[in-house]
C-alpha cells in the first residue's frame, strides 16, 4: 500500500469573496494608502516668531516670509514677540513645523549669562543661519573722540565714566560691547533698554555716549549727523560701508557680527527640517540684492549641521570672555 502524500494546506475563498479580495488588492496597488501628515506639510499658516520691530531680526524675518509664502503655497506670517519668542518656541510649541524661531546669539549665549528655561541644544533644532550683519561703533556727537584708539584711551583714563546702550542682555550690541571691553581692558558701563529702538534713542538724546548698533538701521542716522560712526565690527573693511575702518585696526583680532537664523522645536520631523532648510535658503537667495545691500545685510543660508557648528564655536569663544569675570550681565 502506497503511503499517502501530504498536501500543503490551501485557503479556499468563496467565489464572490475571492473576487472582492482581488479587487481590494488591486485598489491598494493603484491607490496607495494615505501618506503621513508630515508628507503633506505644510497645510496651514506658518508663524515666524522674532524680536522687536525695527531690528535686523524683524527685517530678515519679513523678507524671508515674503519670498517663502509663494514657494510653499501657504501664508507665512511674522510675529514680533521680543526675547520671549525663544522660550515660546523652545518650550511651548508643538514640533510640527508651523511655528519657527528667527533669532540670533541670544538663543545660545543667554544661557551662559543667566538662568533661562531653555537649552539651545536640547530644546531647539537649527534650520539655517540666514543672515549676518556687522555692527557699527557709533558715538554721541558730544563725545570728544575721532577714532577707536582715542575712544579706548578716553575709556581707560576714566574707568566707568562712559556708558553704552544695548537692547537687553545677550543681544548683539551687548555682546559686541563686552567683547570690546574685554579685549581693550576698558570699563564702559552698559545701560539696558527694552529693544533696539529704545537703545538707539538713548544714544540719540545723549543718555549714553556710545553703542554698537546694527549697520543698516544705524547708517541713516550717521548720515544725518545724529551720531558719529567710528568703525565697523568686521575683521576687515566691508563693502557695505567701505569708508569705515574696522575696530580691529585699533584692537587686533576684534570681530563681532550679528548672526541670525531659523530654529524649530526639538523633535520636529527630519523631513520637515530638510524641506524648510531648502525652501528658506532658496527664498533668501531670491531676495533683491539691492535691498539686501541697503539694509547692511549679508545672506548666508547654510545647512542645519553648519549652523549647529557655528553656534558651538561662537559659544566656546564667548564663553571664555564671559567666564573671565569682566563681562557685564
Amino acid at each position: 500500500m502506497k503511503p499517502r502524500r501530504l498536501l500543503a494546506p490551501t485557503l479556499t475563498l468563496p467565489r464572490k469573496r475571492g473576487r472582492e479580495f482581488l479587487f481590494v488588492a488591486a485598489a491598494i496597488l493603484l491607490f496607495p494608502q494615505e501618506t503621513p501628515a508630515q508628507d503633506k506639510y505644510p497645510t496651514k499658516v506658518i508663524r515666524i516668531l522674532t524680536a522687536t520691530p525695527g531690528s535686523n531680526h524683524d527685517w530678515g524675518a519679513r523678507i524671508t516670509a515674503q519670498e517663502l509664502t509663494p514657494r510653499i503655497g501657504q501664508r507665512v506670517i511674522v510675529e514680533n514677540r521680543g526675547s520671549i519668542a525663544v522660550e515660546i518656541v523652545a518650550k511651548d510649541t508643538p514640533p510640527d513645523g508651523y511655528t519657527l524661531l528667527f533669532y540670533g546669539a541670544y538663543v545660545w549665549l543667554q544661557p551662559l549669562l543667566s538662568k533661562v528655561s531653555w537649552n539651545p541644544t536640547d530644546d531647539l533644532i537649527p534650520i539655517t543661519l540666514a543672515i549676518s550683519s556687522p555692527n557699527v561703533l557709533v558715538i554721541h556727537p558730544s563725545l570728544p573722540v575721532k577714532s577707536t584708539r582715542e575712544l579706548i584711551a578716553l575709556a581707560k583714563a576714566q574707568p566707568g565714566a562712559l556708558n553704552y546702550s544695548a537692547g537687553g542682555g545677550g543681544s548683539t550690541p551687548h555682546i559686541a560691547a563686552e567683547l570690546f571691553n574685554y579685549m581693550a581692558k576698558t570699563r564702559i558701563v552698559r545701560i539696558n533698554y527694552k529693544g533696539s529702538g529704545p537703545s538707539m534713542m538713548g544714544l540719540f538724546v545723549g543718555e549714553v555716549q556710545l553703542m554698537f548698533g546694527a549697520l543698516g538701521p544705524m547708517m541713516p542716522h550717521v548720515k544725518n549727523s545724529k551720531v558719529k560712526a567710528l568703525a565697523i565690527t568686521t575683521p576687515k573693511r566691508s563693502p557695505l560701508a567701505p569708508e569705515l575702518p574696522p575696530v580691529s585696526d585699533a584692537l587686533p583680532g576684534y570681530a563681532s557680527e550679528a548672526a541670525i537664523g531659523f530654529f524649530a522645536p526639538k523633535k520636529t520631523p527630519a523631513p520637515i527640517i530638510k524641506l524648510l532648510n531648502h525652501e528658506i535658503v532658496q527664498a533668501l537667495k531670491a531676495t533683491d540684492p539691492k535691498m539686501i545691500f541697503n539694509a547692511g545685510i549679508e545672506i548666508v543660508g547654510n545647512t542645519p549641521e553648519a549652523f549647529a557648528a557655528f553656534i558651538k564655536a561662537d559659544t566656546a569663544k564667548m564663553g571664555e570672555v564671559i567666564k573671565s569675570g569682566s563681562f557685564s550681565n
